[in-house]
């Protein structure tokens, strides 16, 4: 263990303790909480801050592309406190053994400014994603949605397919990856939690007849992964990998026949599936129709279409909602993070003493 971690019985020293959450931490909480639980529960509390969206600061995520892939960081406020988190995205990381994605983040007292939690985010952001497409199926799908087939079976397939399950209560399952590992590897980890899942030969026999459609491939270009003949009236599509400019799952046409919902329109102007349309082209906000304040789906015939890039007050949201659940410190280790000296005025004094 690094000195700089201490367990809660440290005595006090020149610094302001906060909060970890390991990785380790992180699995022992999610399983102790129960996965589907912890989706549904997380789901609860995006919902929630959905319907106070006003109260939040809001700003496109701050993005530092490169050939490889991007570097973010996603800042909000809800006036009391501040969260941030920094996420990468490279889709050739799989190649040699790594994510596509890693992340972490904190939460700070506005007041203040000192950090109340400092954790990991890739797998919280794998939780939340998951959570915030469970979260608008549940308010733009049909009500009496049974199937579901996820396109791309990485890393994010099996969150997407409990949180959904957990929250719409769908069991039936059509999985494709364009890799055969990929999908076998799904399928595996899901035949635990006693899904009825179909293997699908391609992506078209994948979404036929599915009640929502998810694609969460991480291809960083232009892709199209479903066209227009492969959708039909009445499915809803959460459309999650597409999240940066110059990468997109879906054709065009498709758009035009969608009603379209999307997290912080500015941010997916730049970054969602509509940056193929005009920017004039209309969407609907999901805060809205959480809120009551717009229509969701109008019809069982529509085709709805939830644009997800991820928004900064759903790592907002899956932060607090972890740091009511550490319990006392039993999922957290304290992070001497903060100098913190007696005097604020003499941070050199306590560098001097720290060598006696």
């Amino acid at each position: 263990m690094m000195q700089s971690i201490h367990p809660k019985s440290a005595a006090p020293g020149p610094f302001a303790l906060v909060p970890f959450v390991s990785v380790a931490n992180m699995m022992r909480l999610v399983n102790a909480v129960g996965v589907e639980v912890f989706l549904a529960e997380l789901a609860a509390e995006i919902e929630a801050d959905f319907r106070r969206w006003p109260a939040f600061d809001k700003t496109p995520r701050v993005a530092s592309h490169s050939v490889e892939g991007v570097i973010e960081l996603m800042p909000t406020s809800d006036g009391g406190t501040y969260g941030f988190k920094y996420v990468n995205g490279h889709p050739n990381n799989t190649a040699g053994g790594r994510q596509t994605v890693t992340a972490f983040g904190m939460l700070a007292d506005v007041g203040t400014g000192y950090p109340v939690l400092l954790s990991e985010m890739t797998l919280l952001t794998a939780l939340r994603t998951a959570a915030t497409s469970a979260v608008a199926a549940r308010h733009l799908a049909r009500p009496d949605v049974a199937s579901m087939a996820i396109i791309g079976n990485g890393a994010q397939a099996e969150f997407q397919a409990l949180a959904v399950r957990a929250l719409l209560g769908v069991n039936r399952l059509s999985l494709y990856d364009i890799d055969p590992a990929a999908t076998a590897k799904c399928r595996s980890n899901l035949s635990r939690y006693g899904f009825d899942i179909i293997t699908a030969a391609s992506a078209e026999a994948a979404v036929e007849g599915a009640d929502i459609i998810t694609t969460v491939t991480a291809d960083k270009r232009y892709a199209t992964i479903l066209t227009d003949n492969m959708v039909g009236s009445g499915q809803h599509l959460n459309a999650v990998g597409g999240d940066c400019p110059g990468k997109t799952e879906l054709h065009r046409d498709i758009l035009l026949r969608s009603d379209i919902f999307v997290e912080y329109e500015p941010q997916t102007r730049i970054e969602g599936e509509i940056q193929q349309l005009q920017a004039d082209h209309a969407v609907t906000e999901l805060w809205r129709v959480i809120a009551g304040e717009a229509m969701g789906r109008k019809s069982a015939r529509d085709i709805t279409l939830f644009d997800s890039v991820g928004f900064a007050t759903e790592d907002f949201s899956a932060l607090r909602y972890v740091r009511r659940k550490l319990n006392d410190g039993e999922f957290s280790q304290d992070l001497d993070l903060l100098a913190d000296p007696d005097d604020p005025r003499d941070l050199f004094g306590m560098l001097v003493r720290s060598a006696n």
